[in-house]
Formats: structure tokens, C-alpha cells, sequence
């Protein structure tokens, strides 16, 4: 199915932005004035348009009209209404910038257009909007509140995964759509197009940015790509690989580790690798090293369980899921993980074993990953109840020699009664093409830049298979992927933000030094989280770290042990 944004549409739309772009931005009009006829672009409905006053709460924002809209509304193979759902905030004051603020998890909610709503610490609490860019958020073309996928409860999120478009907009379409959307808009309403145009995301937003970088990376100066899960497909498959494990300590998952137990982990890494960078700070720099230092079994017990070590199987079951999936004959489905000082936080267990609080009126549990992976992830789909134990079954009888290569699979399928053609494999409409082989060629030519964070404790997305594919981009590129593309891991954070670590940093402010004023960030300082629970209390407040470009790591070399001055990149 061609997509309902593309050719004569698509360049209708292109040719409002290149027909501003020499023309000078004039005032915001009222923005009741900003209507559907007003914008006059095919395909796209504006639903509201409201003036936002002044907010001086945190984040202080600017006055700011707020749009939404709908673009490409139509029934999909299932039978079921899509469109792609959109809000762009447009300050009054406007710098020329326009970011797109990609999102997270499944999507199908409009996350407010702040740039970036959710992950604010990795902004420097200082969201895009506040800074006077223009900005837009958008659902990923399906709303999984949808009153139709009630009873399917909490495999609702993923329930589009039925409809080939629906994957196809959720993988990259939308974003190509709503890149042309918003730079129109914004030349309708300003008179203008914007000078400078941007992409940040985290997790499944992360993704979103690496897969723009790879496949239009000309639509953007610059990306930020936070705990980015290009390879989502097979990160999906370590799911079903991690209940499999942990169920051989305990049936109920949630029980096979205690926060007690993995605050034991946390501290045998630390105690094994905390000094490896020259100082005892409660984080582990030299990642690389520390897995050669720490030894998980050093930490099971002797006799009985006791809340001192480990029990054999406990440790058997984690060096299993540390190892990562593989097939009966051995071959590695996704990436093993590394072992750090953040693994006791919260985010960690929460993300593996125990679940978290809902999303978006959604529960998130510990499996959360089993729609997805039922619905979206593996062709043809599986669609599964939506209760937790139906979840739990599906991701512990999931087979990886007959289940995992679903991920790479396509064509024709009766699903529901109705036959449907899925022309792309989940690994094709969600990673970057050349994902397996990184070169980034479009977006070196085109003078783009690129910027990703990762947490080393990350539970969701593995900074081992990050680093692997940053190491094979900078290969690619003879030693020069730091000209256009710079790697930067964050000791003790979990997935996006939070844990033992220094988690608040400017990347925004990074990527836009870089892109427009050729600063390329050596490094980035960091600060401690001021959202942060899980700051030790020896923590100094005003802590700040250095994150240093992949492969270099903060070595304390002399002073004040709580500022960033005292160690260097090397």
C-alpha cells in the first residue's frame, strides 16, 4: 500500500516550505486564524488551534500557539480508523529552529510538544519551546486508546500492529510525513520555513532519530538519539529470553530477584570496578574493564541463601541473561549486556523483573515487551489477550528457533479472517537500513550531526550493542565518525534517565553548538538530576561529570572529586 502522504502530496507540501524559505518571517497570527483552509496542506485537518499565556512554573514556558491536527486519516487492512495524530506548539517569539520531538514506547498519544515533554533532564530542563524553537510531537499514525481495543487490555498499545501501514508509520512513515508537515506549517504560519530543523528522542524516540539519520537525513541538521532502540525487533526477543530465565529462579518473576539482591549486584560491580578510573565515586567509568574485573559468581553463596550473597540458580539465571539470546545452535539473536554500578536502581528492576507505573493510562509491566513482540514485531502477527498471565505465556513458550526469525519475516497473511500483505519484515520498517553495516553516508554528505546517549544500566536497550554499532560506524569511516556522529555513554543511568548517576546534561544545547556553529562536543558535562531519588546521599548536589565521545572515559586526574574539572576524557 502506498502511503497516503507521497508523491504529488508530499511535494505540494515540500514546495510550501522551499517557497517561504527566501521570504521573511513575519508576526504569529492569532492563532485562531490558523485553520485547515489557512494551511491549506492536502491530507492535513486542523482539530483546534488555542493561544498558551506565559508559564513561569518549571520548565518556564514562553506564550505559544498550540495546533492540533490529524493528517492521513483513513481504515486500515484490519478495518480500523488511523491517522496520524499531531500537536506543534509555535512560540510567539520564534528563533527560526524547528525540533521534532520524537517519542517513546508504542506511542499512539500526542505527547505535549515541549521538546522534549519527557525527558527533560537530558535537555538541561530547558525544553526546546522554552528556548523559542517551534515544535512538533506527534502519535506515530494509530491512537491506542481507541475504544475498539478496549478488551484487549493491555495488548491494546500494540493492536495496530495488524495493519501493514500502521507498522510502516510507526517505523519511519510518520516521521517522514510529519518532517514535511511541520516545516510547512511552520512557513504558513510564520511566512517562513525554519533555518535550522532538529530531531531528538529517547528509547523508541531514540530509534526514531537514528533511523531519520539513515533514511532522510537531509530533512535535519541535527539528531540527538537518547537509550536508542534501533534494533527494537530483537531487543523484544531478550524479553521473552529474560522471563525464560528468571522463571528458573521463580515462576512469578517478580519475586526471582529482590531489590535486596540486586543492590548486592550494584555493589559487588562497584566494588570491583569503582576505583578502575582512579577514584572511589560510586561509578563505574571503564566500563570495558570493569567486565573483566567483576565476577558474578563471587557473589553466590557457599551454603543457604542469605541476604549477603546469591543463591547458585539466581546467578546462573542472570549470567544467562547477561549473555543474551541465542538459537539451539548458538547463534546470538540480540547482544549480551554489561554488568554496572546502576543495576540496582529502580529503573532496572522495574524494566526486568517487576514492572512500573502506568504510561499514559496503559500499566506497563514487567513483560511489556510480549505485545509488541506478538503484534508488531514478528509477521505474521500473533495477537495475544491482553491479561498479564496470557503476556507472561506468550513471552515463556516464545521458541527462538520457530518464533525469533519472525522478526526478519514478510508477505501474505490471513489474520483475523482477512487476508493482509505485510511487504516489509519488522526489521526492515523499524532499524536503519544500515543498521547491521552503519555508514551514515547520507548524513555525513549532507553536513548533518548526530549525537547518542546511553545509560550504562540501561535494562531495555543493551549500550553493548550501541557501542558495538558505534564502533562499526567510525570502521566504516576510517577512523572519522567523530566528524559527524559522537557517542557518549552515561555511567549508573537507567533506561533514559534516573539510577546512581550524573543524568542531567544538554544535548539540545550540544547538537545546536555543533550543527551551527561547528563546536563539536568533546564533551559533555553532566549534573546531577534535581528529579533524582536515587542519588546516594554522600553525593554532593551540585555533582558534575564529564561524558566523554565513545570510546574515552572520565579518569579522575587531581582535585575537587565532585566537579568535573577534575577529570579528563582519555
Amino acid at each position: 500500500m502506498r502511503h497516503a502522504l507521497a508523491g504529488t502530496a508530499l511535494a505540494t507540501i515540500l514546495s510550501v516550505v522551499g517557497a517561504a524559505a527566501s521570504q521573511t518571517a513575519g508576526a504569529l497570527p492569532a492563532c485562531d486564524a490558523v485553520t485547515t483552509a489557512m494551511v491549506g496542506l492536502p491530507n492535513v485537518v486542523i482539530l483546534s488551534s488555542a493561544l498558551a499565556a506565559e508559564d513561569k512554573s518549571l520548565p518556564p514556558l514562553p506564550p505559544h500557539c498550540v495546533v492540533r491536527g490529524k493528517a492521513n486519516q483513513r481504515v486500515g487492512a484490519d478495518g480500523k480508523p488511523y491517522a496520524i495524530g499531531f500537536e506543534m506548539r509555535l512560540p510567539v517569539n520564534w528563533n527560526g529552529r524547528f525540533l521534532h520531538q520524537v517519542n517513546g514506547g508504542n506511542e499512539g498519544v500526542v505527547i505535549p510538544a515541549l521538546g522534549d515533554a519527557r525527558n527533560l533532564q537530558a535537555v538541561g530542563y530547558n525544553p526546546a519551546l522554552a528556548r523559542g524553537f517551534a515544535v512538533l510531537s506527534g502519535d506515530g499514525g494509530h491512537a491506542d486508546k481507541d475504544p475498539a481495543n478496549a478488551d484487549k487490555g493491555l495488548a491494546a498499545g500494540a493492536a495496530f500492529g495488524l495493519d501493514p501501514q500502521a507498522r510502516r508509520d510507526y517505523g519511519y512513515a510518520a516521521d517522514t510525513t510529519m518532517a514535511a508537515v511541520g516545516k510547512a506549517l511552520i512557513a504558513k504560519v510564520y511566512g517562513a520555513g525554519p533555518q535550522h530543523s532538529y530531531m531528538v528522542g529517547c528509547s523508541n524516540g531514540g530509534r526514531h532519530a537514528m533511523v531519520t539519520a539513515s533514511r532522510a537525513p537531509d530533512q535535519y541538521d541535527g539528531f540527538v538519539a537518547i537509550a536508542p532502540g534501533f534494533n527494537l525487533p530483537k531487543a523484544a526477543v531478550q524479553h521473552a529470553w529474560d522471563v525464560q530465565s528468571f522463571r528458573s529462579v521463580n515462576l512469578d518473576i517478580r519475586k526471582s530477584f529482590s531489590a535486596a539482591d540486586m543492590t548486592l549486584v550494584a555493589q559487588g560491580v562497584l566494588n570491583a570496578c569503582d576505583r578502575l578510573d582512579g577514584l572511589a565515586d560510586g561509578l563505574v567509568s571503564d566500563l570495558r574493564a570493569c567486565q573483566k574485573s567483576f565476577d558474578l559468581a563471587s557473589l553466590q553463596c557457599v551454603g543457604e541463601k542469605t541476604d549477603q550473597c546469591l543463591a547458585g540458580v539466581q546467578v546462573t539465571a542472570l549470567k544467562r541473561a547477561f549473555a543474551g539470546p541465542v538459537n539451539s545452535k548458538g547463534e546470538a539473536l540480540y547482544s549480551d549486556w554489561s554488568f554496572d554500578g546502576g543495576m540496582g536502581a529502580k529503573n532496572w528492576r522495574s524494566w526486568k523483573v517487576e514492572g512500573i507505573p502506568a504510561w499514559d493510562g496503559y500499566p506497563v509491566i514487567a513483560v511489556q515487551g510480549a505485545a509488541s513482540l506478538s503484534h508488531i514485531f514478528t509477521t505474521p502477527p500473533t495477537p495475544v489477550a491482553g491479561t498479564p498471565t496470557a503476556l507472561v505465556d506468550f513471552l515463556a513458550n516464545f521458541d527462538f528457533d520457530r518464533d525469533a526469525p519472525k522478526i526478519h519475516a514478510k508477505g501474505p497473511a490471513m489474520v483475523d479472517g482477512r487476508a493482509i500483505d505485510y511487504a516489509e519484515s519488522a526489521m526492515e520498517f523499524m532499524t536503519p537500513p544500515d543498521a547491521a553495516n552503519p555508514t551514515l553516508a547520507g548524513l555525513k554528505a549532507s553536513g548533518g550531526k548526530m549525537i547518542v546517549v546511553h545509560g550504562q544500566s540501561d535494562a531495555v536497550f543493551s549500550i553493548n550493542d550501541t557501542a558495538r554499532w558505534y564502533e562499526a560506524l567510525n570502521a566504516n569511516s576510517k577512523g572519522e565518525a567523530a566528524a559527524f556522529a559522537r557517542f557518549f555513554a552515561v555511567p549508573g543511568m537507567s533506561h533514559c534517565r534516573g539510577g546512581p548517576a550524573t543524568d542531567a546534561y544538554d544535548a539540545l544545547g550540544a547538537i545546536v553548538d555543533w550543527a551551527e556553529h561547528g563546536k563539536a562536543p568533546d564533551r559533555i558535562i553532566a549534573t546531577v538530576s534535581e528529579k533524582n531519588d536515587e542519588v546516594p546521599a554522600a553525593w554532593s548536589k551540585t555533582r558534575t561529570r564529564p561524558l566523554c565521545v565513545w570510546p574515552k572515559l572520565a579518569r579522575y586526574v587531581g582535585g575537587d572529586p565532585e566537579r568535573a574539572e577534575s577529570f579528563d576524557c582519555q
